[in-house]
């Protein structure tokens, strides 16, 4: 039944393509960052230290070290996270597809409603690489 309603959750994720290896691509405003995109919105993927000991629960952990208002989902190539404010209670979704293969992770950070997010996704996703540099998931 859990692993259902995960299937679920994944597949009617707004903010992950149908193609499990691909974002969505940011919208037009700058509440938004990827490293799929070479445009305003761009940001360097996370380069895997070993892939041959990459630990996807290990990436799991640490994400939920990021922020006290997260909740994490994922299978086996993308991992999906909310984000909820703490002051007015808004929502972002961070997105992470492992590309074992070229030993990358390609992620994705956006605010679901507004405009402008002062750079919060674009502070988040460089707090992520410290975060996951320092547990050696990444280079």
């Amino acid at each position: 039944m859990r692993k259902l309603f995960i299937f679920f959750i994944l597949t009617m994720c707004s903010q992950v393509s149908a193609n499990k290896n691909e974002l969505q691509p940011c919208p037009d405003k700058p509440n938004c960052v990827s490293s799929v995109t070479s445009d305003k919105h761009a940001i360097a993927p996370f380069q895997l230290k070993d892939v041959s000991r990459f630990n996807r629960e290990q990436l799991v952990e640490a994400l939920k070290h990021l922020d006290n208002n997260i909740s994490v989902i994922h299978d086996e190539h993308r991992i999906h996270a909310e984000i909820t404010s703490r002051v007015f209670g808004f929502v972002d979704d961070l997105d992470l597809i492992i590309n074992s293969e070229q030993q990358i992770i390609h992620v994705r950070s956006a605010s679901r409603t507004g405009y402008y997010d002062f750079g919060v996704n674009r502070r988040r996703v460089e707090k992520l690489r410290t975060l996951l540099k320092s547990e050696g998931i990444i280079q």
